[in-house]
């Protein structure tokens, strides 16, 4: 059939479905797309036209900001277990490179999207178009070319019979757990208006099997060995437990052998927080519980988990300990040192029989013991009086259950990680692989489009809300209705905390004029967050004390409509960290208390291991 390459594009997306267990659904849901002269005549036109003679068309959703539509897509991905996602499409220029940032989200997290900029023209021979990069070196350099670092598959489509091969290697990263990340297809503006003749079995359904690799015979054996020889286990739950569905598999693990399960940010729920079995959030951002656990440790056995700095505390955390690491992808398998068992974790945890071997039953039950302790903080930290982050935390916590946090940057994914109490693997979605400025609204309208029976609590801070709010918007016009909780407290409350004690001195971390002295030391900056909020089109309610909050927080899942509940805290954290982050000090220093850091710094850089 002859079609537009724009046109071929769409028409084979709508056709692309995941299957896993028997069970299928649509791996592309849909397009998100802001519209220009590099994208509107080919994929504009061809999302406009498909309702002609298609029974299953690919439905478009309006974004405002490009980067935002990638988090949106990213979230529903995640929401999904990996197993479907949205296209984003975007004019050339501005609107690719606004790409960026949500590729480089989407790739570190390992979750799937895919990317649709327009291109300049492939044949030249219009001359340097509107928004065109010219760099001497070469003809065929464009600002496409800075998606190739952040995404796991990248090609431009110069000519029309190009597509198919780059549709095939496209789908297949994207439906790969191993390999999944941001996938860019750069399409020229006039390629993607050019005709062609197309086989119709391009657009016939096809169905990409999510495979679950199982382990290799002689890696069980070995990690049965290591399990064998160890009496202070830590299991350490990532997010691939939960892309896995392996949550049950993993929890049964846990109790027939009595190991305790700490839990990093995209792990967290993995275990219910009540459970004998959890020991809390673990790394820097962890429970005192989970910390001492990990410290004493002599096996981690890492399921799922990629082993950030915070995790690992910057690679002070676990002493002496062995790595057992179970991971889909044999980058992440390989860290540490570790023994690899590479394979899907519900695969390997249901294939890991070490026969009657368990863990010292003193060490499970200090665990259990610790996590109690650890109970009795959360209840101190969410009781109070006044409106610190912590009490309203708490109150968001007793209002969610059954529906999802979101969550990505400043204090509170530190604070939501020691003291959120999870029930189910869906509720805690905390982005904290890039931890992305801006991710929350447009994360949390993923969320909701992914699962809309579900109440989507998006907790987001004055700094983040003012660099991506817009979604709101969109969110509006979608009719999906999110509850938004709007901490303002005047500034970068997080950066401010951390900068003071580096030595600098909380400089551009608070809302205010420039003063006298020509610093930003002046009055706070007149800026109504809430007038904001309701100009995009969200019902706005206030709160400035534990009581209105919780009235406020009841009138907002009441409500059929996006709320934002605009509350101001004063200061008042939780516990603080449990474990060290490696964030550099200045070496020479004429104050008495950055020296005293450096010194703090040097002491606790010759606690990292280099796992050799």
């Amino acid at each position: 059939m002859r079609l537009t390459t724009a046109q071929a594009l769409v028409r084979f997306l709508a056709a692309q479905w995941t299957e896993r267990d028997g069970v299928e659904q649509r791996l592309i849901e849909g397009c998100f797309g802001i519209f220009g002269h590099g994208n509107v005549a080919g994929i504009g036109q061809a999302l406009a036209e498909q309702g002609a003679g298609l029974d299953d068309a690919l439905p478009y959703y309006l974004a405002r900001n490009e980067q935002a539509m990638v988090h949106t897509a990213v979230a529903y991905a995640r929401t999904r277990d990996r197993l479907a996602t949205f296209a984003c499409t975007t004019s050339i220029g501005p609107g690719a490179t606004n790409l960026v940032t949500g590729a480089a989200l989407a790739t570190i997290n390992r979750l799937p999207v895919l990317l649709l900029p327009g291109d300049v023209f492939a044949t030249r021979a219009a001359g340097t178009v509107l928004q065109e990069l010219e760099d001497p070196r070469s003809h065929d350099v464009t600002v496409n070319d800075c998606l190739r670092p952040v995404s796991r598959f990248f090609d431009r489509i110069d000519r029309p019979e190009q597509l198919p091969a780059a549709l095939m290697a496209a789908m297949r990263v994207l439906s790969d757990p191993a390999e999944t990340g941001a996938v860019t297809l750069a399409l020229p503006q006039d390629v993607q208006a050019e005709a062609a003749d197309w086989p119709e079995e391009l657009f016939a359904r096809r169905v990409w099997h999510v495979a679950r690799p199982v382990p290799e015979p002689a890696a069980l054996e070995r990690a049965v060995r290591m399990l064998r020889a160890s009496r202070r286990p830590l299991i350490v739950a990532g997010g691939g437990v939960k892309y896995s569905g392996a949550c049950a598999d993993l929890l049964e693990f846990a109790v027939r052998h009595g190991v305790p399960v700490a839990e990093t940010q995209a792990g967290k729920g993995a275990v219910p927080y009540d459970h004998p079995c959890a020991a809390g959030a673990i790394g820097h951002t962890g429970t005192a519980a989970a910390v001492a656990l990990a410290r004493d440790a002599d096996l981690v056995i890492g399921v799922g988990t990629r082993y950030t700095d915070f995790t690992t505390a910057s690679r002070t955390l676990f002493g002496g300990a062995r790595f057992l690491n179970v991971n889909v992808a044999a980058f992440d398998a390989a860290k540490h040192a570790g023994e690899m068992l590479v394979a899907d974790a519900r695969q390997a945890l249901r294939a890991l029989d070490p026969g009657d071997w368990c863990a010292d039953p003193a060490w499970t039950g200090r665990a259990q013991e610790l996590a109690r302790g650890w109970q009795r903080v959360t209840d101190t930290a969410y009781a109070g009086q006044e409106l610190t982050q912590p009490v309203l935390l708490g109150l968001v916590n007793a209002a969610a259950r059954g529906g999802v946090v979101v969550n990505a940057a400043g204090s509170m994914p530190g604070d939501l990680h020691r003291l959120w109490r999870a029930d189910d693997p869906g509720q805690y979605h905390v982005e904290y692989g890039y931890s992305c400025m801006g991710y929350e609204i447009a994360g949390g309208l993923g969320v909701k489009l992914a699962a809309p029976e579900r109440e989507v609590f998006v907790l987001v801070g004055d700094g983040s809300y003012l660099m991506m709010a817009q979604e709101i918007a969109t969110a509006a016009q979608e009719g999906v209705k999110l509850v938004v909780v709007l901490v303002d407290n005047g500034g970068f409350a997080s950066i401010g905390a951390l900068s003071e004690a580096v030595g600098a001195a909380r400089l551009g971390t608070a809302y205010r004029s420039r003063g006298g002295s020509g610093h930003l030391d002046g009055d706070p900056l007149p800026t109504d967050l809430a007038l904001n909020a309701a100009s995009l089109g969200a019902d706005v309610l206030t709160a400035a004390d534990p009581g209105s909050f919780r009235q406020a927080l009841e009138k907002a899942v009441a409500a059929t409509r996006t709320t934002v509940i605009h509350a101001t805290t004063v200061p008042g954290g939780g516990p603080a960290a449990q474990a060290w982050w490696d964030v550099p000090v200045a070496e020479v220093s004429g104050l008495a208390p950055v020296r005293a850091a450096r010194e703090r710094y040097a002491a606790a850089k010759r606690d990292q291991r280099l796992y050799l």
